[in-house]
């Protein structure tokens, strides 16, 4: 930090397993890559190239490295590998991962319907070479999970090989585990943190007010997720109480 101030709560640092912040990258040019990573590298825990941008991405390989070279992870989003799923092309999917050298993958059924069982058996099968994310929710807004079945999946996955779960939201913040207002869904999310431990949890939360619920619910180093570039700097400050919404949270702490 460039001066000191008293009452700062304590941030983890990197590699974090706490306190995690996953951006979404919805389609930089290198130079802004280049750009962003200078400005708010030290902030940014893993990088997810939102849905399937990366099939339309000029310059991908070069994108990835500019990330691998500031040591942070790359993987693509979602609805990538249920695009490859839907049209029986898993093992293309897995060949793509290993071209591209990725370390990371996510597995999710947003935007299909994929039996349990069998989104649990991609898990397990794609943890044996890559950590997995795997995301729980649906991108319709008009299908609500109820909690036990949010948590009961988010174990499974758990069990199943998945280093983390990620609560879906969509990169607007309307659905999953927001009303379509962008309200918390306050009630689901603390019935989850009675089953499943918080640190294996990352909420995506791109809306302001979200991630401000979030960190005064679970404090400065919850795991939030689809970040937007521009915001991971303010992001850090309201995990440190340097910002009007949480200014006065951490003082009396």
């Amino acid at each position: 930090m460039n001066y000191m101030l008293k009452s700062i709560p304590s941030r983890t640092v990197k590699p974090r397993n706490s306190g995690f912040t996953m951006a979404m990258d919805k389609g930089l040019s290198l130079r802004e890559v280049e750009d962003f990573i200078e400005t708010s590298g030290d902030f940014i825990d893993i990088v997810k190239l939102g849905w399937a941008t990366s099939f339309v991405t000029k310059k991908l390989r070069e994108k990835i490295e500019i990330y691998r070279s500031a040591g942070i992870p790359v993987y693509f989003g979602g609805t990538l590998f249920e695009a490859f799923v839907i049209r029986d092309q898993f093992d293309d999917y897995v060949r793509l991962l290993n071209d591209f050298q990725l370390t990371f993958a996510e597995v999710s059924d947003g935007s299909i319907t994929l039996d349990h069982d069998e989104k649990c058996g991609y898990i397990a099968s794609l943890s044996k070479e890559v950590t997995v994310l795997s995301e729980v929710g649906s991108k319709d807004a008009a299908k609500i999970i109820p909690p036990y079945k949010w948590i009961d999946q988010m174990q499974k996955e758990l069990n199943a090989g998945a280093w983390k779960v990620i609560g879906e939201a969509r990169e607007g913040g309307t659905v999953g585990l927001f009303r379509d207002s962008g309200e918390v869904r306050q009630g689901l999310v603390e019935e989850i943190l009675t089953q499943v431990p918080e640190e294996k949890i990352i909420w995506e939360a791109p809306q302001k007010e979200q991630q401000v619920w979030f960190i005064k619910l679970l404090g400065s180093n919850v795991n939030l997720g689809n970040i937007a570039p521009n915001e991971i700097i303010p992001l850090e400050t309201l995990r440190l109480g340097l910002r009007g919404d949480t200014f006065d949270f951490f003082l009396d702490k």
